[in-house]
């Protein structure tokens, strides 16, 4: 499937305002795209995940990382560059922020999705339509009109309901490692970090799904768009206005108006 032809389906029937962006898990070094920047090394300080999608989406950025370029401590975790210490899976990090338990929080934690260190690798993000690797993660951001219009399209041959979990927590994890381990779409709610450090806005939603779904949400877009499901939302307009008392005074006073009225009733 050509990643051209999902950005241009994208473009044509979604219209967001900010890059498509492509995520992609990489083993090697050797396997990084050429012009990729590490945080680290190219920019001279550490990133958090929501960061190197912001900056694929707003700057056109392509960025790889991995645990020495990530300032997030919970990304760490679930991205599987460091083990899970006693102190985060009790729930410490969500107590008295999140949850008003230890026992809340550490259910908090336990529910974030994560990789195992064998599934780890450096987290390669970029913009879709200046792709040269093929993504394992799709996400788009835009307002709850354009997410409803993607979960339109992805339900168009499947139908149903797509079923997704908010935690208002690490969505980074829910991007990126919830459609690979589900192989489901996933509606996001931003979370507090990705408004915070990513400066993602509060009229914005995401919506993330398995590259290899993405002949299905372009024939969806497509069948929905001829169904009439379209963005930008169509405004119903066929009705007459009503006006205040003093205009239609004036309106019954123009030559014709009784005529008019007779025509109109």
């Amino acid at each position: 499937m050509s990643l051209q032809k999902l950005s241009e389906a994208i473009q044509a029937y979604i219209r967001p305002d900010t890059f498509p962006v492509g995520v992609k898990i990489v083993k090697n070094d050797s396997d990084l795209p050429a012009k990729a920047k590490r945080p680290s090394r190219d920019l001279g300080y550490l990133i958090t995940i929501c960061q190197a999608v912001s900056f694929s989406r707003r700057y056109g950025w392509t960025i790889a990382m991995n645990g020495a370029d990530l300032s997030c401590p919970i990304a760490q975790v679930a991205f599987g560059y460091e083990e899970q210490l006693p102190f985060y899976s009790e729930g410490h990090l969500a107590c008295g922020m999140y949850t008003d338990s230890l026992e809340a929080g550490a259910k908090s934690e336990q529910d974030v999705p994560k990789f195992s260190p064998e599934e780890s690798g450096y987290y390669v993000s970029f913009p879709l339509e200046r792709a040269t690797v093929e993504p394992d993660v799709v996400v788009i951001y835009g307002n709850s009109a354009q997410i409803m219009r993607l979960v339109a399209g992805m339900l168009y041959k499947r139908g149903g309901s797509i079923p997704s979990t908010f935690s208002s927590r690490a969505d980074c994890a829910d991007i990126a490692i919830k459609p690979l381990q589900t192989g489901e779409p996933q509606v996001i709610v931003p979370c507090y970090g990705d408004r915070l450090f990513a400066q993602t806005q509060d009229h914005e939603m995401a919506f993330s799904f398995h590259y290899r779904d993405a002949e299905e949400l372009i024939e969806g877009l497509e069948g929905t768009n001829k169904g009439g499901i379209r963005y930008p939302i169509p405004t119903y307009l066929r009705y007459q206005a009503e006006f205040p008392p003093t205009y239609q005074k004036l309106a019954a006073m123009f030559p014709g108006a009784a005529a008019k009225g007779s025509a109109e009733e």
